[in-house]
């Protein structure tokens, strides 16, 4: 399944991954979280996206090895190392720009299932020993990241079918 049939049917958690050495969130000019070293994680859900799609997500995020080990290879998680996650709702991931100027949407979850499935990825990451942050659901939010590498990768659980 490539990545714009993806968004067009609305079939799957994406994120967008940032390796860090720090990043945060405010609202309204108040941090709400912030990390250290770790993942900066923008996360979008499918309006046909179940638990299983989050479940998939939650495990590759942890065990992504995205991180140097003493020679230099990317060949240590997140969990490896200590770090955490900042885990950031972002609906405008499934955003379709291929036709016209203005991006459609028609693949995002509704807010309350994105919401359901945006908790569950942060709770199944914490149990498998991530401390995570996560940003403000719905709200405007103001990012901050400094981006270490830079390391950025696209993840999808319509790939994991």
């Amino acid at each position: 399944m490539n990545w714009c049939y993806a968004a067009r049917e609305g079939l799957a958690v994406r994120a967008v991954v940032q390796r860090v050495l720090q990043s945060g969130v405010e609202v309204n000019g108040q941090t709400v979280s912030q990390i250290d070293e770790g993942l900066l994680v923008y996360l979008s859900v499918g309006k046909r996206d179940s638990v299983g799609d989050a479940e998939f997500m939650a495990e590759k995020l942890v065990n992504l090895r995205i991180f140097a080990d003493d020679d230099g290879r990317m060949n240590r998680s997140v969990l490896d190392v200590g770090g955490a996650i900042l885990l950031v709702s972002n609906f405008t991931l499934h955003g379709d720009c291929r036709k016209g100027r203005r991006p459609s949407f028609d693949g995002a979850a509704e807010p309350d299932l994105a919401k359901e499935l945006y908790e569950k990825v942060g709770k199944l990451i914490a149990e498998q020993g991530v401390a995570v942050e996560k940003g403000a659901f719905g709200e405007h939010m103001r990012i901050s990241s400094v981006n270490d590498g830079p390391a950025t990768f696209l993840l999808d659980s319509g790939e994991s079918a």
